[in-house]
């Protein structure tokens, strides 16, 4: 996360954002718009429910008024930013949104839990457990959203946007295929954090933390990758994945499901550059055209056509040049 306001979110874990954080005033002021719809709604609900219970007994009138009163303040909250994927009347007006703690959408799960946690915090508390965290936190966070694994930013102000994680090529197809469903979020973030900073570490710490990454992705995919695949391109095909499903499924344009060429592997001060995969390879220079020359004299053998350089097949799209 970062500081004085700004947050690095990621997209479906695998696009990187830095989203200004809503903090006390803006969060205030759509809470403020949340709770004017909800006392409106609580206002009908009692004159309609005041005219119905002259006809039913009275525990039959307390169970509706209470089921009414519950899915008011609860059932507004969650119904709306799950719909929405986090968005309520509130902040719809002032551009805000929640999103998880890895910047995905958030689910009926994340709502409700801050919908719980807010009867007590805001309602019940006429907002000042609700203030007192939120002035706690440097993220402007309240209880529902630590409990719920949540923050709110705002929508409509993206201040940059990092490199994504790229589909190696030669993954595509393998990736295409696999089973995410199993994919838990802090993972996914972990993997995309690994990526972003595998530079900065020292190269035993890189490798022990890459390996055990990848060792805990390849327990929650299938199929499992080819054999020889770096851990790199490992990481960046299954997030890069991920993002694609994320996006189409939010019906936004997802684009290609790879770029033309993998992330190079990271490099470390006063290391030897890494070697160029096999597919970097550019294709080899047609022999520039000569004009014909006279047969040379019969004394004089031909000279032997060189070797080729480059095979003359294709590589093979499994193959990987681990990175140095």
């Amino acid at each position: 996360m970062g500081v004085r306001g700004v947050s690095d979110l990621v997209t479906g874990e695998a696009v990187m954002l830095e989203m200004r954080l809503a903090k006390l005033a803006s969060r205030s002021l759509a809470l403020a718009i949340d709770i004017a719809v909800q006392l409106v709604v609580l206002l009908i609900g009692v004159l309609v429910l005041s005219g119905t219970v002259t006809f039913v007994d009275e525990a039959l009138a307390a169970a509706l008024s209470l089921t009414f009163f519950v899915a008011v303040i609860v059932g507004y909250p969650v119904a709306f930013e799950t719909a929405t994927r986090g968005r309520s009347l509130g902040k719809l007006a002032l551009g805000l949104r929640v999103l998880r703690e890895d910047g995905g959408p958030v689910r009926f799960r994340q709502s409700f839990v801050r919908a719980l946690i807010g009867v007590v915090e805001i309602w019940l508390t006429f907002g000042s457990v609700a203030l007192i965290a939120s002035l706690a936190s440097s993220q402007g966070r309240r209880l529902g959203d630590y409990l719920g694994g949540t923050v709110v930013v705002h929508e409509r102000v993206p201040v940059r946007a990092s490199p994504m994680a790229a589909m190696p090529p030669q993954l595509a197809g393998w990736a295409a295929g696999l089973d995410l469903s199993r994919v838990p979020d802090d993972l996914a973030l972990a993997a995309r954090q690994f990526l972003a900073r595998a530079h900065e570490l020292s190269p035993p710490v890189r490798d022990e933390m890459g390996a055990s990454l990848a060792g805990a992705l390849a327990r929650v995919t299938a199929p499992p990758p080819p054999p020889g695949v770096p851990v790199w391109a490992f990481l960046s095909a299954v997030l890069a994945e991920r993002r694609r499903r994320e996006l189409t499924r939010l019906g936004a344009p997802g684009g290609p499901a790879f770029v033309n060429a993998p992330p190079p592997p990271p490099t470390y001060a006063g290391a030897p550059p890494p070697a160029a995969p096999p597919w970097a390879a550019p294709p080899p220079a047609a022999p520039p055209a000569t004009p014909q020359q006279p047969a040379p004299p019969p004394s004089a053998p031909p000279a032997a056509a060189p070797p080729p350089t480059a095979p003359g097949g294709p590589p093979d799209d499994r193959t990987f040049a681990p990175p140095s």
